[in-house]
């Protein structure tokens, strides 16, 4: 039996929790989704849920735990940083995964809780820390992409609403959204003042949504059209004005998504790069990869990439303990941008001709899906805010550079 001082020890309540977590996930996760992907956060659409996903979706949401980190009267897990260590330990060491994502929880949850109203706050965050409300991003226009200030899509004051006319370009999985947070000019006069954040039913009149076939052969991403769209304006998110503001905000807890769970998901995705190397080039009388070159390349780009990821755990402790994500992601954006290109050209020039198959006979299914990626992978440096601008915003905002006119 514990002592009285063990029990008053700091680790105790600690371990406590983690027994609790290893019940629960015993009494609720099902062996047989074990190490599966989170379909809910792929930008190839939803699937219907088996069974037993719809099960642990359901259980995950009801616990609060596919948003841990938010407050519980919001439908969060209202765990502290130490908490959460300790259920992604233990989901991971069952191989169990979070059944709750998507743009509600990796961008649009994180800022309504910064700026929205408690009202606002209670009408959407519950319904993302379900699962239940698939968000998209209206950000980007035809003539405004890296230079975003520029969009044009107005909203008009008409009193007790809003109307909407514009185009957004690049909205990812807008074909298969509920609900649109996106960035409108209610000032015409005004270049970034002139911007104000708004929330748009994608079912509502005057939507109509276009997918674009993309070079990998998926269609993730759509032009979107607004003609005359009603939007109550209780869906303004701050004041008018406070658009650009909050944008910047948001797409902060989009780089940290883009270069945390993306991209170190695809880091080690698939097969390790020396076992994919001796597959397709054999390995000599030590065991090893022949070529020289090749093997120090790889040996390189596993150590970047791990050497990445416990860096990303660590920004994410020290974001957990202040006030979230810093300019500091885009350092993590272009890094990780970088590591997932090289993973995809090295395994395309590990395969040969098998990887660069199309469709046919000839080339195995993995060979084909290594393919799409590669192409797919030509786009991880563009969204989310280019390298370029990425770069911009370390010169000023970490390194303290500022413009010389």
């Amino acid at each position: 039996m514990a002592s009285a001082a063990e029990l008053d020890s700091p680790a105790a309540p600690l371990d406590t929790f983690r027994h609790d977590v290893r019940g629960w996930l015993a009494e609720h996760f099902p062996a047989t989704l074990k190490g599966q992907d989170n379909a809910m956060s792929a930008l190839d659409g939803p699937s219907e849920d088996t069974p037993e996903q719809a099960a642990w979706k359901k259980a995950m949401g009801d616990k609060g735990w596919g948003v841990p980190a938010w407050p519980k009267h919001y439908g969060g897990g209202g765990l502290d940083k130490a908490e959460v260590r300790v259920l992604h330990e233990e989901m991971a060491r069952v191989g169990a995964w979070n059944p709750i994502g998507g743009m509600g929880v990796m961008m649009f949850g994180p800022t309504l809780l910064e700026y929205g109203t408690e009202e606002q706050k209670l009408e959407h965050i519950p319904a993302i820390a379900r699962g239940d409300v698939r968000w998209c991003q209206g950000y980007s226009e035809p003539g405004a992409g890296s230079d975003l200030a520029s969009l044009q899509m107005f909203a008009e004051d008409r009193g007790d609403h809003y109307l909407v006319n514009g185009q957004k370009t690049w909205t990812s999985g807008g074909q298969w959204a509920d609900k649109c947070f996106a960035l409108v000019r209610t000032d015409k006069s005004k270049k970034h003042e002139g911007i104000s954040f708004l929330l748009i039913d994608m079912d509502a009149e005057g939507v109509e949504v276009k997918p674009i076939r993309l070079i990998s052969g998926s269609s993730p991403f759509c032009e979107t059209f607004f003609t005359n769209v009603k939007v109550p304006k209780g869906n303004l998110i701050g004041r008018e004005g406070e658009g650009w503001t909050i944008g910047k905000r948001l797409l902060q807890h989009e780089r940290s998504s883009l270069s945390g769970g993306g991209s170190a998901a695809r880091m080690f995705a698939g097969k390790p790069m020396g076992a994919l190397a001796k597959e397709y080039r054999g390995a000599d009388e030590a065991g090893r990869v022949p070529d020289q070159d090749l093997r120090m390349r790889i040996v390189r780009h596993e150590m970047d990439a791990r050497a990445f990821a416990l860096t990303l755990r660590r920004a994410a402790l020290e974001a957990r303990s202040n006030q979230g994500p810093s300019a500091a992601t885009s350092i993590m954006k272009n890094v990780g941008a970088r590591i997932t290109q090289d993973r995809a050209e090295l395994s395309i020039e590990i395969m040969g001709m098998n990887g660069l198959g199309w469709d046919g006979e000839g080339f195995s299914a993995e060979e084909l899906a290594q393919t799409r990626t590669w192409l797919w992978g030509k786009a991880v440096s563009i969204y989310g805010g280019s390298s370029e601008i990425q770069n911009n915003v370390i010169a000023k905002r970490i390194l303290g550079m500022l413009d010389h006119q």
